[in-house]
């Protein structure tokens, strides 16, 4: 059984006002291509299939474009898609049943009451049955009906309630199991900071939505979504996060991007290769002087560090690298005052707005904190839905 992992498409993100529109069509054709040529038995796209929870027309078009090339390079391929935290759960849902019966599996909902269970697609080889397990984004809220509250009443955590959800299912150990996925897992045991995020991550306060990473150890493969950066956990290739297939954030410059391959022959033996593929205008930082930079003209997306020691005509400056850099990100001056005002400052002077608040009201119980730290992460959320609106 060979099918490709994806994820985090964040069709209709635009990278610091910059539309990438016609970056994003490059590499979906990549991906349609690859598929062609390869002709995997399915196709899974673990969440964030879109950057906004309303995405524009033109985002649904290339969307649907992409779905019906891929369908057409595969025909006989089982192409399964769940929601990520940036879609809307109900707008992924609609058509779910037609769009089954010709082998597009697209889950937006997870089970929210007792009697629904996680949707299963069972593919057949040789070798017997694979189950995919199609598991969308799921907030604590969403499944209370069938994971309970605590004893205060509250919503379980993340981890509790991913738990508890999997739990209920029965999962035969003598087949092959995948787990399709979009939360933030880590290793088993392990901690956030073990798992290398990027800024167009929504990161909450606390990483409250952090799960531990032992409840994958059921499933022979582990196809993630949510993380931008390709990445294994439990230092496994069977557990893995694709990452984006285009870079979402200056942050994500230099990365290696590509499709995860995974073959599954008999239980217990997975083998995964990466597929590269290639942006039209890679993300780059560059840091030199702005005679160097402006020697080095490209297209690519960059962000620039200049290190000039002499002051520099501002508009003058900023003309000239947008002549010779048309996709110019930013521009930033690293003078030696701001190296040196850089050092002073230590990682325990950078509070978090959780730590400034705890601070100021300085006794806080552990079910106020709890509370605090939910509102914090609702205002940071409703934030940035208002910055993708």
């Amino acid at each position: 059984m060979k099918f490709f992992h994806l994820s985090d498409l964040h069709i209709g993100l635009k990278l610091v006002n910059h539309d990438l529109t016609a970056d994003q069509r490059y590499i979906l054709a990549q991906i349609v291509t690859k598929a062609r040529e390869r002709q995997p038995d399915a196709i899974v796209i673990a969440g964030d299939i879109y950057d906004k929870a309303i995405p524009s027309a033109e985002a649904v078009g290339l969307f649907d474009e992409f779905i019906t090339q891929l369908h057409q390079a595969v025909p006989a391929a089982e192409i399964m898609l769940i929601s990520g935290n940036h879609d809307s759960a109900q707008r992924v849902n609609v058509f779910r049943q037609v769009l089954a019966s010709h082998k597009i599996h697209l889950i937006g909902l997870p089970p929210m009451e007792e009697d629904e269970y996680i949707p299963k697609v069972t593919l057949s080889d040789e070798y017997g049955p694979v189950n995919f397990y199609l598991l969308p984004f799921v907030k604590p809220s969403m499944v209370k009906r069938i994971t309970g509250t605590d004893e205060n009443g509250n919503n379980l955590s993340y981890d509790a309630a991913l738990h508890t959800l999997v739990a209920r299912e029965t999962i035969d150990q003598t087949q092959r199991n995948v787990l399709v996925s979009h939360q933030f897992y880590l290793s088993t045991g392990g901690s956030a900071d073990d798992v290398t995020r990027s800024d167009s991550e929504i990161i909450t306060v606390g990483n409250i939505d952090s799960i531990n990473g032992d409840m994958l150890e059921q499933f022979d493969y582990a196809a993630l979504g949510h993380i931008h950066k390709p990445q294994k956990l439990n230092g496994k290739d069977c557990y893995r996060y694709c990452g984006t297939p285009l870079a979402c954030s200056i942050s994500e410059a230099g990365q290696a991007k590509g499709i995860i391959e995974v073959e599954l022959v008999e239980k217990n033996s997975v083998k995964t290769t990466m597929l590269p593929l290639e942006p039209l205008h890679p993300v780059r930082k560059l840091k030199d002087t702005l005679r160097n930079i402006l020697a080095l003209p490209s297209d690519d997306y960059v962000s620039i560090t200049l290190t000039d020691k002499e002051d520099l005509d501002v508009f003058d400056m900023q003309d000239r690298l947008r002549e010779a850099f048309p996709n110019l990100l930013e521009i930033q001056r690293e003078s030696q005052h701001q190296v040196n005002y850089q050092q002073r400052i230590t990682a325990q002077d950078i509070l978090s707005p959780f730590d400034l608040c705890k601070n100021f009201l300085e006794d806080i119980d552990p079910e106020e904190e709890k509370l605090l730290t939910e509102i914090i992460n609702d205002i940071q959320q409703s934030n940035e839905k208002e910055k993708q609106a």
